[in-house]
């Protein structure tokens, strides 16, 4: 998988893109969790999301934010990381310019930047929000939500409480004109540590939520 470079706000951004070989593939980005944290695009949630969007025909890119790895800049409190995010998706959008379909999914703090992304940038079809960290984070900016997705997080999650996720989809499900899915997973931590119980039934719903999306648009 080529690694690549390109222009941020604050200088040079490292990241992986995964082409396919149809020019009009629909295109996917993926958003790590908190570089405060540990968090890099080689998380084991983001780089399977990454490959997941790609078994799927997606051409994806996933990305170190700012101060990550060889991404330049310093952590900003998240302002920072969403114009990271839309210089990703720019760079993203110009490589595939007959692209059919955009995506976002983001897990924990790459959540809340990805469903931030949604509302600046229309072109977006579809998000996927693996454990979004509700509880720290003021998601009432999506008023309204300007897409469907998918939520998805675990039941045993204690650093985004299942309470508080569950609030955030009842306030998106109240608004009309978009489908708000969500999905647990029966004992998986914030993380899916157990890759076969809680990791691969997590990418198996994420998958058949984009397949059956993909499905409904080219009927």
């Amino acid at each position: 998988m080529p690694e690549v470079i390109f222009p941020g706000p604050e200088g040079r951004l490292e990241g992986r893109y995964h082409p396919q070989k149809e020019r009009d593939a629909p295109i996917a980005i993926v958003l790590h969790p908190h570089p405060q944290f540990g968090g890099t695009m080689n998380n084991r949630v983001v780089y399977n999301l990454h490959y997941a969007f790609h078994k799927l025909g997606f051409t994806v890119l996933r990305f170190n934010f700012r101060g990550v790895g060889r991404s330049q800049g310093e952590y900003d409190q998240g302002i920072g990381e969403l114009s990271d995010a839309a210089s990703a998706l720019d760079y993203l959008q110009a490589m595939n310019p007959n692209a059919k379909h955009c995506w976002v999914a983001g897990f924990s703090f790459g959540a809340w930047i990805g469903m931030q992304l949604l509302m600046r940038r229309p072109e977006i079809t579809g998000f996927i929000s693996v454990s979004p960290p509700a509880n720290m984070y003021d998601f009432s900016f999506l008023a309204p939500c300007p897409s469907s997705g998918l939520i998805i997080n675990g039941t045993a999650d204690r650093v985004a409480p299942p309470k508080d996720t569950a609030t955030l989809v009842g306030k998106l499900r109240e608004q009309k004109g978009i489908t708000v899915t969500h999905h647990l997973v029966e004992g998986a931590d914030h993380f899916f540590k157990d890759d076969e119980t809680h990791m691969t039934p997590m990418i198996g719903t994420v998958s058949d939520y984009v397949k059956r999306r993909l499905g409904e648009v080219s009927r």
